[in-house]
């Protein structure tokens, strides 16, 4: 199988997290190429934990409900690459780009490090649903107005973004039912990719 490069959008509680590991077990039980996973949230983590000036500032922002600035997180996901990424590695993109700006940070990404055939799956879920999944996770900052707010949040930014990649040369998007079980996503995933 050639390099390939995913990116993971869908609401929150669509599970792309999820997905996006799964299919990086799949395509590394596949072939002998190396796969890398580059979550914003795993390195936004880091840097919040990391007690800097920096991390303060982020964890006022997130608190608010508020997007982090582009410059920070398209610097996390440049890092990562720089660092990380070789022409013999599969990329897996999760929770990046989230604004249009970012989109046009990946493209230019994309091209200086030559991959091409960038294959975007976009996990669809109901608002609804995704409220349910959310309330039900229980976490401190689930509540109905900051889900809301986290909606409006993805309706005004994040889908603009994928919708950037819409007809362009290289990319291409996939549409996939987030309403079903885990292992169901997942099997769609695969079939639709034909992988």
């Amino acid at each position: 199988m050639e390099t390939q490069t995913f990116v993971f959008f869908g609401l929150m509680g669509c599970g792309k997290g999820t997905q996006a590991k799964l299919l990086m077990d799949y395509v590394k039980n596949k072939g002998d190429k190396k796969v890398l996973y580059a979550g914003t949230g795993e390195e936004f983590r880091k840097l919040v934990d990391s007690e800097s000036f920096a991390s303060n500032r982020i964890k006022e922002i997130m608190l608010k409900g508020e997007l982090v600035p582009d410059f920070l997180t398209t610097s996390l996901f440049t890092n990562v690459f720089i660092h990380s990424l070789d022409e013999n590695t599969h990329l897996f993109a999760d929770g990046y780009p989230r604004t249009v700006r970012q989109s046009e940070s990946l493209e230019i990404m994309m091209k200086f490090f030559k991959r091409k055939g960038v294959k975007i799956i976009y996990i669809k879920l109901s608002e609804e649903e995704a409220i349910r999944r959310n309330l039900a996770r229980g976490r401190a900052d689930d509540t109905l107005e900051g889900i809301k707010k986290r909606i409006a949040e993805y309706k005004n930014n994040v889908i603009p973004a994928m919708n950037y990649f819409e007809g362009k040369d290289g990319y291409e998007i996939y549409t996939i039912n987030g309403e079903q079980s885990i292992d169901e996503v997942h099997k769609e995933i695969i079939k639709s990719l034909n992988i």
